[in-house]
């Protein structure tokens, strides 16, 4: 059996170990793209901690994170109920809503940019048009934000909602039917009923959600570039912009490592919670 699965535990070291044991190397080195540099100890993790554009980084990434992960799960949990009714074109709808996940980010940043980036947008015309004064969604740091915190959800809530749906389809009937004749109420089946049910697939999908936020680039960066100022630069952005645009290799790998040490804690602590979820 050893023999058997060797080839396999070579592959996954290989192509998991390496990089993050390469990684270790170069955050204790002050090296370059090119070469290794000498052995500084601890230094970059210390230099990283003890800037302020760390702290601002790391802030955002949990609101952007948090808000990515909870907003995409309350809007695909409330879309796959809606589609478990018998509404019409619900198969079109279903569609519909899969679209942002389908179209490349590319395109689809290309469209919030165009609704959105300059005055003459249509949604600050919009605004503009309501009274509602000049409204700058990319050029104001708050607003950016938001912007970005929305535009993670609206990329990610068709996922959690075929998540969840998929989890809706395994849920016996026969329960809801138990439970109406013992009198209880939709939203006390929701809570005390669906709820538990569906915690596993829950938890699964809050693990990934969490990896793919806090790995999240190409759509922050085609939509801002981490600014106005940095306001919206999470650790990841900060991570390659202090690697291939202010060439210090060292830190901006002592970034991304502690991201990895970081993300495999909260991974591990979303599994035990699954392993306790006492539905199979």
């Amino acid at each position: 059996m050893a023999l058997l699965i060797a080839p396999s535990v070579l592959i996954l070291l290989l192509t998991n170990a390496y990089p993050i044991a390469y990684a270790a190397f170069q955050a204790v080195h002050n090296g370059s793209l090119i070469n290794s540099g000498e052995f500084v100890g601890l230094d970059n993790f210390a230099r990283v901690l003890g800037g302020e554009a760390f702290w601002k980084a790391a802030g955002f990434t949990l609101v952007f994170t948090f808000t990515g992960v909870f907003g995409s799960w309350i809007s695909g949990l409330g879309l796959a109920l809606l589609l478990q009714k018998r509404i019409p074109a619900r198969g079109f709808l279903k569609t519909i809503l899969l679209l942002p996940w389908v179209v490349p980010v590319v395109v689809s940043s290309t469209s919030w940019n165009w609704l959105l980036a300059t005055d003459s947008s249509p949604i600050p015309s919009l605004f503009r048009t309501l009274g509602l004064g000049e409204v700058r969604f990319l050029s104001d740091p708050f607003l950016a934000q938001v912007t970005v915190c929305l535009f993670i959800v609206w990329l990610n809530f068709p996922f959690m909602m075929l998540m969840m749906s998929a989890a809706l389809t395994s849920v016996d009937e026969s329960i809801y039917e138990a439970a109406k004749i013992d009198g209880a109420t939709p939203r006390q089946q929701f809570i005390h009923m669906t709820l538990p049910i569906i915690a596993k697939p829950t938890y699964i999908s809050w693990v990934l959600m969490t990896i793919f936020c806090v790995n999240e680039f190409p759509a922050i960066y085609l939509l801002t570039h981490g600014g106005p100022v940095g306001s919206t630069s999470t650790l990841v952005v900060l991570a390659y912009r202090t690697v291939f645009q202010n060439f210090q290799t060292g830190p901006g790998v002592a970034i991304a490592f502690m991201m990895t040490v970081a993300l495999a804690t909260v991974a591990t602590i979303l599994f035990r919670q699954i392993r306790k979820s006492r539905v199979e």
